[in-house]
């Protein structure tokens, strides 16, 4: 295999990864929330996974994290994308379903695309990104209409996923910009470690240690989404950041709801109708657009002309 080729796979595995595993978490955690409390929820999930990630970099790289020079990087980008970004979303799906929490971080698209095209890594969109995105959106407004009509019960609620969006995109687009020199798995361990810390020092400042419940669906949505949301997931984006233009990345955001759903669906019960899967054909015709070489439409259209 060339090493185009072994690039491509090793591209195409990953955005499989966030695309579907990432894409559960919306229900691990509306099934975790149940029975624990939000802030501890993700905070026990994120650090008990920097933890694991941490020693096993340690171990693979012998760096120890207090000898890293990247923590200037590690914190703002960990407080940003884990504390505010996940944390609000764990929060928020106390009140909003998570088909709704899917649905409002599709907007993250939209603003990592946009805070893309800034700094001296700045990636302008081309009229085909611009495009796709917009098919995109209208494919993932499209999966919840009618059956999953937006409410504005807990506007408070849905206002703080909207604010994860815009926290997730800005680390995720600053943290860019930096060279660090940690290894990956290193960094995301210290960014783990540092959002984990955070949301578990809030958790227990607001007296809720005293509503955790040891429960086996508690305990099991933290393990999950430690393993499959934190350490396969996190760390894969965050390999994908310096990999991908921003609007290849912020196709994430649009496929994810398309698992939400499906998932909503087959766990819970969830209405899947005809709307729905015209979203999805829509929405995956957007991320089609963006992903796809512009050399491969060129390609068929000079073989239409011939």
């Amino acid at each position: 295999m060339s090493g185009e080729a072994r690039q491509r796979l090793q591209l195409v595995l990953a955005f499989a990864i966030v695309y579907i595993v990432w894409g559960s978490t919306y229900l691990a955690i509306r099934i975790g929330v149940a029975d624990l409390p939000p802030a501890l929820l993700a905070g026990a999930r994120n650090f008990s996974a920097g933890v694991v990630l941490m020693l096993f970099a340690w171990w693979r790289t012998g760096l120890a994290p207090w000898r890293s020079p990247d923590w200037k990087v590690a914190v703002p980008v960990g407080l940003s994308m884990i504390a505010l970004a996940n944390g609000f979303t764990t929060w928020g799906e106390d009140w909003v379903p998570s088909n709704q929490a899917a649905l409002i971080s599709v907007c993250s698209a939209l603003f990592t695309a946009w805070f893309g095209t800034f700094g001296a890594r700045g990636h302008a969109l081309s009229l085909r990104a611009r495009t796709g995105l917009a098919i995109g959106f209208v494919g993932a407004v499209l999966l919840f209409v009618p059956g999953h009509r937006l409410s504005f019960e807990h506007l408070g609620a849905q206002f703080l996923i909207l604010t994860a969006t815009v926290a997730w995109a800005g680390g995720a687009m600053w943290g860019r910009h930096k060279d660090p020199q940690t290894p990956p798995l290193m960094l995301a361990a210290m960014q783990m470690l540092t959002g984990g810390t955070a949301l578990l020092a809030v958790g227990f400042a607001t007296g809720e240690a005293s509503q955790w419940q040891w429960t086996f669906r508690g305990v099991g949505s933290v393990a999950y989404l430690a393993v499959c949301g934190s350490i396969l997931s996190y760390t894969t984006y965050m390999w994908l950041i310096r990999k991908v233009t921003p609007d290849k990345l912020s196709t994430i955001a649009y496929v994810n709801p398309v698992v939400a759903v499906v998932l909503g669906w087959l766990v819970l019960g969830e209405t899947l109708n005809g709307w729905q899967f015209v979203g999805m054909l829509v929405l995956l015709g957007g991320v089609l657009l963006i992903n796809t070489p512009a050399g491969v439409f060129a390609k068929k259209l000079l073989l239409r002309r011939a």
